[in-house]
């Protein structure tokens, strides 16, 4: 069904819809020039209604419904693409959410409200959806779905969950106490009031906590999606759970940049690869050169240098994302000059639109070639989650505005020393789905030659299934000996790390465990993903530039003049080590094909676009 919904690597962009007067004659001019600028398709989002603009239709009514479906049969019949995020503004919320399905704390009633909606002209900001109980997610699916059904007709969409944006802090629902008992054998309550305070209680509280995020809401979206039959395209970021295993339960995983840096893709990417989804998109260049709040504009919004948005969008395929999604074009009538506040301005007034067509050739290209096949994995690392279950809140200098805690995982990354053998993260959720034969650890598309675990804490359950699989001869790296989290201690806890500990392909020193050479050898390793087909490979190697990319980027930091060149040592399956010089010209990143019988030859992929200005500090 993907390929039905994604026939083509072309780039969407979200389509903001402002809460006003829809004309169809705006709809068909928006869609035929983005037709005629190479995307392949919109997401729909509904959000606020402008200063002084016409009162529009109700949210979900019949008049809503009919311009929606005018859009998707209008959009199919000139062969785009057409998604819609399953509610208005974000997260789920509005005034369709009774009481009895609104968000809770432990004092009852989140105060949360969803502000800036497309509600917003006719009522007051309604409740949020309470995202840890599946029946409030099911009413909630069942009344948007219905103003969604005639659009969901004819060609086959997906429906869009955007960032978690739920306020964290105590959420509760009703039967957690019971089930926390149950679970850890302790009460909660005398703990409420002061949780952060204990740290094992509040490891415990999280632990759950991730369970229900992945059970109630995660895992039936998807459902919910199929049985209207779309796909789900869902960012997990910002949930408190598993990110690996809930981004496995989307069809189409979505990572974010740059709010989010371009190695957080990894998540969505590593998690596609467990599950063996074929594509991993990611919102792009949002809040570009940097955040302000509503009413904007952010930094430089249109005056954007594509050379900027071209080293992000490499950066993105070197970290698994296949599929981008533009952020993206607000609703506008010929001539308008309506603005989204929070993303790069798309549509004919861009300060980039000569650029665009021969750009969004460049991303349909690379995408198209890193969806084939599968993607290439080595070395297992396994995600800390119990380190950052553990902790509280980031230090100040490692905060933004879409990171505050530790669990969050933004700063999370992967081992230096493993990073050359192109790893992918696990969690203790795929540790139980592996299996191992022939020297090799499976799961999903993904294949392993060892595991690496860093960790300062340590579940028991994923302490236990790491002795089974070491236990059958599995190289695993230890770096030290964890602990184990949460309030109540298994007593056989320091046997069974003694047991691990022993065995003889247990190592603390990671060139004990690895295998062979890695994917890479060098110095200065430029970033890369790979993918595997058939009997061929392809390596994308990003400009060593995009290693400087970070929230936010500066204006013109894709400003280059030189040809930087390096050498590296390629090592393909112990039947290939050939020492390869890469040459990147200016803003220019690399493809490789690897061929069967040995051969490496560079694919084509250069788009030249406009030179930035030389780095602008703001």
């Amino acid at each position: 069904m993907i390929r039905r919904v994604y026939p083509h690597a072309k780039p969407y962009t979200r389509w903001w819809w402002f809460s006003g007067r829809i004309k169809e004659e705006d709809i068909r001019h928006q869609l035929d020039w983005l037709k005629e600028n190479g995307f392949g398709g919109a997401e729909i989002a509904w959000v606020y209604p402008l200063p002084d603009s016409d009162t529009g239709p109700r949210w979900l009514s019949e008049e809503w419904s009919q311009a929606v479906a005018y859009c998707k049969k209008y959009a199919q019949s000139i062969g785009l693409g057409c998604d819609f995020t399953f509610g208005t503004k974000w997260p789920f919320g509005g005034t369709l959410v009774e009481e009895r399905d609104a968000s809770r704390t432990f004092g009852g009633l989140s105060p949360q409200r969803l502000e800036h909606s497309w509600e917003v002209t006719h009522s007051p900001p309604g409740h949020i959806l309470n995202h840890l109980d599946r029946n409030a997610l099911g009413r909630y699916a069942e009344r948007t779905g219905a103003g969604l059904g005639e659009a969901l007709k004819g060609t086959p969409s997906a429906l869009f969950c955007d960032s978690w944006e739920v306020d964290t802090e105590k959420l509760w629902t009703d039967g957690f106490g019971e089930a926390f008992f149950q679970r850890f054998g302790y009460d909660l309550r005398p703990y409420m009031a002061s949780l952060d305070d204990h740290p094992d209680v509040r490891y415990d509280y999280r632990v759950l906590l991730g369970d229900y995020v992945l059970n109630e809401f995660y895992i039936p979206f998807t459902e919910h999606c199929h049985r209207l039959g779309a796909l789900s395209r869902v960012q997990c970021h910002g949930a408190p759970t598993d990110l690996l295993a809930a981004y496995a339960e989307a069809d189409v995983p979505e990572s974010e940049a740059i709010l989010f840096d371009p190695h957080f893709a990894q998540f969505a990417a590593s998690a596609a690869a467990l599950k063996r989804n074929s594509i991993v998109s990611a919102e792009a260049f949002t809040c570009l050169y940097g955040w302000k709040p509503r009413p904007g504009p952010g930094p430089h919004q249109g005056e954007e240098n594509v050379a900027d948005m071209k080293l992000l969008a490499d950066g993105l395929f070197a970290n698994g994302v296949n599929f981008i999604l533009w952020h993206g074009m607000p609703f506008n009538p010929d001539g308008g000059q309506n603005r989204f506040y929070a993303s790069v301005h798309v549509g004919p007034d861009s300060g980039f639109v000569g650029e665009i067509p021969g750009f969004n050739t460049y991303l349909e290209q690379v995408s198209g070639i890193m969806r084939r096949g599968e993607t290439y994995s080595d070395v297992a690392v396994y995600l800390p989650l119990e380190d950052n279950r553990m902790k509280g809140e980031l230090p100040q200098e490692f905060k933004r505005p879409s990171a505050r805690y530790f669990w969050e995982l933004q700063h999370q990354r992967f081992p230096e020393e493993a990073a050359s053998y192109r790893p992918l993260w696990v969690s203790a959720h795929f540790l139980r789905q592996t299996g191992y034969s022939g020297g090799k650890l499976r799961c999903g598309e993904a294949e392993f030659s060892s595991l690496y675990v860093d960790a300062e804490w340590l579940d028991r359950e994923a302490l236990k299934d790491i002795l089974r699989l070491a236990g059958k001869g599995f190289p695993v790296c230890m770096k030290q000996k964890p602990a184990q989290p949460g309030l109540v201690k298994d007593v056989a806890y320091p046997e069974t790390l003694e047991r691990l500990f022993s065995l003889p392909n247990v190592h603390t020193d990671f060139g004990n465990t690895a295998v062979h050479p890695p994917l890479l050898e060098g110095k200065e390793l430029p970033e890369s993903w790979c993918r595997v087909d058939g009997e061929e490979a392809y390596l994308f190697l990003a400009h060593p530039l995009s290693k400087t990319l970070s929230y936010p980027m500066r204006y013109g930091q894709a400003y280059c003049r030189e040809t930087l060149e390096t050498a590296v040592t390629l090592n393909w399956r112990g039947l290939i080590r050939k020492e390869i010089k890469l040459r990147f010209d200016p803003y220019q990143s690399l493809l490789l094909r690897i061929e069967s019988k040995g051969g490496v030859a560079f694919e084509g992929i250069r788009f030249e676009p406009r030179e930035p200005a030389r780095e602008v500090a703001f």
